[in-house]
């Protein structure tokens, strides 16, 4: 069963109170895992066995996404809004600077909390941010196309899609370098939660004019990239790592743009040694 946690955040209108859903489990220090656009917490479920071990994992659904509700109205969905979100509900949990991973839209949220040092250690999996303005345009026009696909296949279809390989392929393959691993459930869901996103739109538009230019002084900084992420592509881990000299940059074979189902050993490892 999810939890849900509700917090008091300012918003342009005052004080508005604010639930997140999250899933927690295991022990030992305090890991946060942030997922990306149009995703939900689920998409760590592949890892979460791996790593509960290990840390005291704390998946969320970041606000507007998943079954978390969109942020109180006029707030914005850019890092300078939801980065203090995300340290009121650390203090929410009960957890004082965890180590985190992000994942796309997830990997950007990690850096900024990096760089802001509200963590102990990041790792980013194909993080946001990165992007020429060419490669961005490519980025946010495939992941329009996706909501609106998403949008327009009824449930029924949907459902008989997921049941076989080749289905699964179109419905996920831009994410996934191997999506006849996901299940038909799982990729039921996380279409229906790209559907249904209330704050998919008002983060696309937030990050139009991102890019993460910063070092990211006194923390640990491991960025992984997927060799075969067709939505960020790989040569943006180099200029990743040339913003933040003193990350590490790790190579992930086989994956795709959300890892975690493509390799979840590979993942676990990077995530944990990332975090040690």
């Amino acid at each position: 069963m999810v939890s849900r946690v509700s917090f008091t955040v300012d918003s342009p209108g005052g004080p508005r109170t604010l639930p997140v859903a999250y899933e927690r489990r295991g022990t030992g220090e305090p890991l946060l895992l942030l997922h990306g656009i149009g995703h939900h917490w689920q998409a760590w479920e592949p890892v979460l066995p791996l790593l509960a071990p290990e840390r005291e994992v704390i998946a969320i659904d970041l606000p507007g996404f998943g079954s978390s509700p969109a942020l109180p109205h006029g707030m914005s969905y850019g890092l300078p809004a939801v980065v203090p979100v995300l340290g009121a509900l650390c203090e929410a949990l009960g957890v004082e600077r965890p180590h985190v991973a992000g994942n796309s839209l997830g990997g950007l949220l990690a850096l900024e909390l990096g760089r802001q040092r509200l963590v102990r250690s990041v790792t980013a999996l194909s993080p946001a941010g990165f992007w020429s303005q060419a490669e961005r345009r490519y980025a946010f026009g495939t992941l329009l196309a996706m909501r609106r696909g998403a949008r327009l296949v009824p449930e029924p279809v949907l459902g008989r899609l997921s049941r076989t390989a080749a289905g699964r392929a179109a419905l996920t393959g831009t994410i996934y370098a191997r999506p006849a691993r996901r299940s038909p459930k799982a990729v039921v869901a996380e279409t229906l939660a790209l559907r249904d996103a209330t704050g998919f739109r008002e983060t696309l538009d937030a990050g139009r004019g991102v890019l993460f230019t910063s070092d990211v002084p006194d923390v640990p900084v491991t960025v992984a990239w997927g060799a075969r992420d067709r939505l960020l592509l790989r040569r943006q881990g180099v200029r990743a790592k040339q913003a933040i000299p003193g990350a590490r940059l790790v190579r992930l074979p086989g994956c795709g743009h959300v890892p975690m189902n493509d390799d979840p050993a590979l993942v676990a490892r990077v995530i944990l040694d990332g975090s040690r």
